[in-house]
C-alpha cells in the first residue's frame, strides 16, 4: 500500500476545525467575557494603587489579566480538545482515512494557537483603547504633565501582546505533550498548570547551594523561562531582541511538537 505523503493541508483543516470547536466552547466565551470585562474595568480600579503611575498601573493590571485568562484558556481548551477527539472516537475516524499522526497533533496545536492569538489580540485592543481614553481625559486634566505629548508607547503593547501570545503556545505545546500520552483530561489539566507555575518561577531555582545551581540549570534546559517575556509600557524591547524570543519559543515549541508526535504514535485509541 502506498504511503501518503504529509499534508499541509489536511494539518489546515484539523487546525481550522479545533478553531471553531473552541470558539463554541462555552468556557472560551467565559474565559474572554471575564478577561474583557476585567481589562475594560481597571479604570475604576485605579484608586487602588500602591504608588504606580496611574496608566503604568492600568497597562500592567491588563497585561496581567491577559496573561492569567489566557493561560487558563490555553490550557484547558488544548486539553479539552484533544480529549474530545479521543472520547467522542473522532480521531480514530480521522485517522483511519490517511491523516497523519502528525498532522493531527500539529493541526491541534495551530488551531489552539489561533485561539490564543485572537483572544490576545481583542484583549490587547481593548487595554489600548483603556489607555488611551485615560490618556487623552489626563491630558485634559494636566496638560503641564504632558507638555512633550502622550507617554504611552503603544508600539510597547504591541510587543508585550507578541510576548503574550509566545507564552501561549509554549503553554499549549507543553499541554498538549502532556494531553498525548495522559489517561485524562483532569491531569494534562493540572500538568498544564504545572507547567506555568514551573516557566514562571525558573528563577526561583537559582541559588548558592550547588545542588540548586544543578536543578535550576536541568530545569531551566527542560522548561522555558517565562520571566524573559516579560513586558510593559516602560519597557523597550528591539527588533532582534524580540527575535530572539521568537526563536527561542519555536525552539522550545519544535521540541516539545516532536516528543507529543512520538507520543501520540505510541498511544492506543
Amino acid at each position: 500500500m502506498t504511503r501518503v505523503a504529509f499534508s499541509f493541508r489536511r494539518t489546515g483543516l484539523i487546525a481550522g476545525v479545533t478553531l471553531r470547536e473552541a470558539v463554541r466552547q462555552k468556557l472560551f466565551t467565559l474565559l474572554v467575557v471575564l478577561a474583557l470585562g476585567l481589562v475594560m474595568s481597571v479604570g475604576f480600579l485605579r484608586d487602588f494603587n500602591f504608588g504606580s503611575p496611574e496608566l503604568k498601573f492600568i497597562a500592567d493590571f491588563g497585561d496581567g489579566a491577559i496573561a492569567f485568562f489566557g493561560a487558563a484558556l490555553t490550557i484547558t481548551a488544548t486539553a479539552q480538545l484533544f480529549f474530545s477527539e479521543i472520547e467522542n472516537r473522532t480521531a480514530l475516524t480521522l485517522l483511519a482515512k490517511a491523516v497523519w499522526r502528525t498532522e493531527f497533533v500539529v493541526g491541534k496545536f495551530l488551531g489552539v494557537a489561533a485561539v490564543a492569538a485572537g483572544f490576545c489580540l481583542l484583549l490587547s485592543a481593548a487595554l489600548a483603547a483603556v489607555l488611551w481614553s485615560r490618556e487623552t481625559a489626563l491630558m485634559h486634566e494636566f496638560p503641564e504633565t504632558f507638555a512633550a505629548g502622550r507617554v504611552v508607547h503603544y508600539g510597547n503593547l504591541a510587543a508585550a501582546a507578541w510576548l503574550q501570545w509566545l507564552k501561549l503556545t509554549l503553554l499549549a505545546s507543553g499541554t498538549l505533550l502532556v494531553s498525548c500520552f495522559a489517561q485524562t483530561q483532569l491531569f494534562a489539566v493540572m500538568m498544564g498548570f504545572g507547567i506555568f507555575v514551573i516557566c514562571h518561577l525558573q528563577n526561583l531555582a537559582q541559588g548558592t547551594s550547588f545542588w540548586l545551581r544543578i536543578m535550576g540549570r536541568i530545569t531551566g534546559w527542560i522548561f522555558p523561562d517565562f520571566q524573559l517575556f516579560a513586558a510593559g509600557i516602560d519597557l523597550e524591547f528591539s527588533g532582534p531582541a524580540l527575535v530572539r524570543l521568537s526563536v527561542y519559543a519555536l525552539a522550545h515549541v519544535a521540541v516539545a511538537g516532536a516528543l507529543a508526535t512520538y507520543a501520540f504514535r505510541q498511544r492506543e485509541i
